[in-house]
């Protein structure tokens, strides 16, 4: 049955990532200008008929249909086409080089929120109405409410001038310096999960509130367990799927998250090469960028479909 769920979820993921394509064409076909312009730059005013010529040597003035089919049957060959701007360059080529970080960044950002957000949701819950609750629903609070950006300049800013604090200015790969790619990571991927962590704690805490008043949890307790061992064996296993669920569904917001924080701390991840290949006009470019997004938040999602049969047995898949 598991087998039969993943194979249906696996077609739906194929079509959601052919629309998703389509759309993303579509909409940058639509901003003014082309990437021979943004190319040329101030040259860019050349005689109309080298113009012309150097848009044919493009493609860019094939039918929209015929660039999307030229576009989908190089995901085929592995290259997903070549950069418009960057001449030799596959697009696949330029991700490559680019998803490891924005990967790292966001599983950091995602590890924080959970260790963060998890634990103090279930403190919340178990000392609900007391100092520790309110002071934990004020933090929670001030997670949702800040933007990201915000509390990264922040960051940079006031932890320079008084803490001594320097975000690096290059990047470095954990393959050379796992200590120095660590301390680099650190600090954005805090900022990023900090927000996903709020959301956590407040859902931790009522589902956790529920199931602390189950019969379960009751008959548990009747038997003479710890409340330790009642919360963390019995309440916390139940209350987790809506955690996962809201984990899930926040794989998205840790990519665009992820986009603020490598501009402010420089980092050449995913974030930065859609914002350039945007600027630019870089069609293929962008296209690949957000179907690799879009594959990666349908991955995290089918996962987490999956996993609730692990976390509940009484979860049946139809």
């Amino acid at each position: 049955m598991l087998r039969v769920y993943i194979f249906k979820r696996m077609i739906a993921s194929v079509v959601v990532m052919f629309l998703l394509s389509l759309i993303i064409f579509v909409l940058m076909h639509l901003l003014d200008g082309d990437a021979l312009i943004a190319k040329l730059g101030e040259t860019g005013r050349i005689p109309k008929d080298q113009l012309d010529g150097l848009r044919a040597e493009m493609g860019l003035d094939d039918p929209l249909a015929v660039q999307y089919l030229h576009w989908v049957a190089s995901l085929f060959d592995g290259s997903m086409g070549e950069s418009l701007i960057y001449d030799g360059r596959t697009v696949s080529s330029r991700i490559l080089s680019a998803l490891p970080i924005t990967l790292e960044l966001g599983l950091l950002g995602m590890l924080s929120a959970i260790l963060i957000g998890v634990p103090l949701g279930v403190v919340s819950a178990v000392r609900q109405d007391s100092f520790l609750d309110y002071g934990i629903r004020m933090v929670s609070l001030l997670g949702l409410s800040i933007p990201q950006f915000f509390l990264g300049l922040i960051i940079i800013i006031y932890g320079t001038l008084y803490l001594g604090y320097h975000p690096p200015r290059f990047y470095v790969p954990i393959t050379d310096d796992p200590i120095g790619n660590i301390k680099m990571m650190l600090i954005p991927s805090l900022i990023l999960g900090f927000g996903l962590s709020a959301s956590i704690m407040r859902i931790t805490r009522s589902t956790v509130l529920e199931a602390l008043h189950e019969d379960y949890a009751r008959t548990a307790r009747a038997k003479g367990l710890k409340e330790r061992t009642v919360v963390i064996k019995h309440v916390l296993r139940n209350a987790l799927i809506p955690v996962m669920t809201l984990v899930g569904n926040q794989a998205a917001f840790i990519f665009s998250g992820a986009l603020i924080i490598e501009i402010l701390f420089v980092l050449p991840g995913m974030g930065r090469l859609t914002i350039e290949a945007i600027q630019q006009r870089d069609y293929p470019q962008v296209q690949g960028c957000a179907l690799i997004a879009g594959a990666v938040v349908v991955g995290i999602n089918l996962l987490v479909d999956v996993s609730y049969g692990w976390v509940d047995p009484r979860v049946k898949y139809g």
